[in-house]
């Protein structure tokens, strides 16, 4: 058997059991596998030694990051035919390196010959874009700030080209033929008029972003809002777009934790994908939090992703790859816990609303956006940077669209001891003024 691409086939599939989905294009040249399917090119032989040393998901995502690795043709398509031999298969040996792995009697002829294709000598340090191995327990100010300053401290202008003139980095809210600025501003609307908010009021926007939210809800409804985030380049960001319009005396933009905030009652509250940095152990802090900052008959919208839930809950691991470089020390939960520990907090939950397929469709189009000119996206941040985003965007697509993970809204309510909500008796009112037919 001549040539690397045709061994390493081999080796996988004795490996996996399996036939390989993909074909695989070898630094030497060497081509093997189904074809027709998209291509897995192998740039050098040192991809293989960190494969080796961390087998399944992070072996691969540091190989992809450092170039050493890459897709030809279709990402999602290769993603979608990769997804059961990384994503769900590998969950169960995400430590195991290459002697752990020749143990197995199933794998060991193969790692043995793998090694010998991969050359002598230890595999790479990781890129540079990996996160720092973290010590102590989550969660802590100290922590959760760093955490932050590693996904969104890379640069606005990579945002600006990955996001869109929206500035919004969460999902938008489609209509068949709409363009992402005005999901975008869909969504925007649809979260104010679900918090009923008038002028006058008081506004938190918990992990702001770069203020897109409190800049609308300040212009199109007169409340007086603030938003925290722990990114100094978000804050600077946003605080530039409130003087430009001239909104200086309606919105404030903080550097500040949530658990910080000591300038309540608030008559309405909104988290927009800041809760998947919360953490399960703080989660009943983060809600009861919230719930003392509002007014009696106050409102919250939470808008956060969640995961499909699992028969062994204690099992639960955050995903290697997501952690490492992209939300360090994030955690999905299910919407039902989500849900119960509003509850327990002293939430009434008035309306619980899933838009996973519109991440999805978000997803893409965020991609399309970073694809469209990756050569500038590398300038803006780093060539392993944009790799991350680009993977992590398209994965993430491909979750939402295979039902792995969803995303929600829950609207709750601080109802007060008389049991007046507040809230009309007909709330699928506020979708219909929003526009949207679904996803």
């Amino acid at each position: 058997m001549s040539g690397a691409a045709p061994r390493i086939v081999a080796l996988a599939e004795k490996a996996l059991g399996a036939p390989l989905p993909v074909r695989i294009r070898a630094w030497d040249r060497s081509e093997a596998g189904p074809p027709g399917a998209p291509a897995l090119v192998i740039r050098h032989r040192r991809a293989l030694r960190r494969v080796l040393w961390r087998p399944g998901e992070l072996g691969l995502a540091r190989a992809w990051v450092a170039g050493e690795i890459d897709v030809e043709g279709d990402l999602y398509e290769a993603l979608d035919l990769l997804a059961g031999m990384i994503w769900e298969k590998g969950e169960d040996r995400p430590e195991r390196g290459v002697f752990d792995m020749a143990r197995d009697p199933a794998v060991r002829e193969a790692a043995v010959e793998l090694v010998k294709l991969a050359g002598p000598g230890l595999p790479p340090p990781p890129p540079k874009e990996e996160a720092r191995r973290r010590t102590g327990l989550r969660h802590t100010l100290g922590r959760d700030r760093k955490a932050i300053s590693h996904h969104y401290d890379v640069g606005n202008e990579f945002y600006e080209l990955v996001l869109g003139p929206s500035m919004v980095y969460s999902c938008a809210y489609w209509r068949p033929d709409g363009t992402l600025e005005e999901a975008q501003r869909d969504k925007l609307d649809l979260i104010c008029r679900k918090l009923q908010l008038r002028e006058g009021q008081r506004l938190l926007d918990v992990g702001g972003g770069w203020g897109s939210l409190v800049l609308h809800a300040a212009r199109e409804y007169g409340v007086r809002a603030v938003a925290v985030t722990l990114s100094r380049e978000q804050a600077a960001y946003g605080r530039k777009r409130v003087a430009e319009e001239g909104l200086a005396d309606l919105v404030e933009i903080r550097v500040q934790d949530y658990r910080e905030v000591d300038d309540g009652p608030y008559d309405a509250i909104s988290s927009v994908g800041m809760a998947e940095h919360v953490g399960a152990a703080r989660y009943r802090e983060y809600a009861a939090d919230l719930y003392a900052l509002l007014k009696p008959g106050g409102r919250l919208l939470n808008h956060q992703i969640a995961r499909r839930p699992l028969a062994d809950e204690e099992g639960y691991e955050v995903d290697e790859f997501i952690d490492a470089y992209v939300f360090p020390d994030g955690e999905l939960a299910p919407v039902g816990r989500t849900v119960g520990l509003l509850e327990d907090a002293g939430f009434e939950v008035r309306d619980v609303e899933a838009l996973r397929e519109h991440y999805a469709r978000t997803l893409r189009a965020w991609v399309a956006n970073l694809e469209s000119d990756m050569p500038r996206a590398a300038r803006l941040t780093s060539p392993g940077r944009a790799r991350i985003w680009r993977l992590y965007m398209a994965a993430s697509a491909l979750s939402f669209e295979r039902n792995r993970i969803g995303v929600n809204q829950v609207l709750a309510v601080k109802t007060p001891q008389d049991g007046a909500s507040g809230l009309p008796l007909r709330p699928r009112a506020w979708t219909e003024e929003a526009g949207s037919t679904g996803g």
